[in-house]
């Protein structure tokens, strides 16, 4: 038996995309610790056999002070368990975790899932971000990427060497939690979006064409899943008032809102992989997403789907119109084509089997 320390900064995302992971290293007998803020799906990780350490861990920006007490928390930690392995999800476990995990020469295997918006613009922010993935990473016994993109930005960037990374699928898709589901027939047409609602999953364009789209089209829809960043509270209020979106906040189970739509859409700038998109297209949904890594692996051009490029409203807008244009039996064709993409690319069962053999 071993023991295995978990570090990661949002028990939602570790639970949803990571449980089928955690729950194979406990069925092989190991000891799985799990070090996180406490959140309400830490209780299904604790009932799945996890060990629970709560920590503090400030998501947004870097905190000189905050960041201080998370690394030397983490020091003591795994001087306090001694685990065998530690597994890191997200740039802040992933940088002091490994930092920590190098100075005490305890085996380590780090996850990028997704390079965020430090890497997207030249800044002081890159550059310290590079500097300590550069220490962070050096003696990690495998790093997981989820695109190749991300990965050629790191050796680009001399981060580290090619032996030792690996690219994986995403997190993958649960093929029979999210089953294929009949194309909704009917007047009604409904794009959906599942997302946080911030400018780097592209909703600004998404909003404008919502708005152009809404004066040509009394049958169609835009619903929009997801929790807003505060400066979008204003804007989605008009939105919503308008009639031009229909805003459901966070939802737990967003089975339902994808069984309803006939084409999910995610207009982001970058992703590690987007998990909803796999989802939508593992339930038979054609899919409309950005021209970028991370998103574009799951689309066939033309045959389940659209890809338009980052940040351009326009091409946004023509994609819609086109696909509002197709008959009934294209848009049904589309959705049954994404799920057999997802069935060959994404099962969830081929990930883990990938990640534990190099484990």
């Amino acid at each position: 038996m071993k023991r295995i320390l978990i570090l990661a900064n949002f028990d939602v995302g570790l639970y949803k995309f990571r449980k089928e992971l955690i729950q194979e290293l406990l069925n092989q007998g190991n000891e799985v610790y799990i070090s996180l803020p406490d959140g309400e799906l830490v209780r299904n990780l604790e009932r799945m056999g996890c060990k629970f350490v709560n920590t503090a861990v400030d998501r947004r920006g870097i905190n000189p002070k905050t960041d201080a007490k998370l690394m030397l928390f983490y020091c003591k930690l795994i001087k306090r368990l001694h685990p065998d392995m530690v597994i890191t999800y997200t740039i802040k476990p992933n940088i002091y975790g490994g930092l920590m995990c190098r100075m005490l020469r305890v085996p380590y295997v780090v996850n990028i899932t997704g390079l965020g918006t430090a890497f997207q613009s030249e800044s002081a922010v890159k550059k310290l971000v590079t500097f300590l993935y550069k220490i962070a990473l050096k003696k990690a016994k495998v790093v997981f990427f989820e695109n190749i993109g991300n990965k050629q930005t790191f050796l680009d960037l001399n981060i580290l060497k090619e032996k030792q990374t690996c690219v994986l699928n995403g997190a993958g898709v649960n093929l029979a939690e999210y089953p294929f589901c009949e194309y909704p027939s009917g007047e009604e047409i409904r794009f959906l979006f599942i997302g946080r609602v911030m400018k780097e999953k592209g909703v600004d364009e998404l909003f404008e064409v919502a708005k152009k789209i809404k004066k040509e089209y009394s049958n169609v829809f835009f619903d929009i899943v997801g929790p807003m960043e505060d400066n979008y509270k204003e804007r989605i209020d008009k939105l919503v008032k308008n009639g031009i979106i229909e805003y459901h906040g966070y939802q737990e189970d967003v089975k339902p809102f994808i069984q309803k739509c006939q084409c999910f859409v995610l207009p982001s700038y970058h992703e590690g992989m987007a998990n909803t998109l796999l989802e939508a297209g593992a339930m038979g949904r054609p899919l409309m997403t950005s021209r970028i890594h991370g998103c574009m692996e799951a689309v066939e051009d033309g045959k389940n789907g659209y890809l338009v490029k980052a940040k351009d409203t326009e091409e946004l807008l023509e994609q819609i119109q086109k696909f509002l244009s197709i008959d009934y039996e294209k848009k049904k064709e589309m959705g049954e084509v994404s799920r057999k993409i997802i069935e060959k690319r994404f099962d969830k069962k081929k990930v883990v089997e990938k990640t534990m053999k190099l484990l």
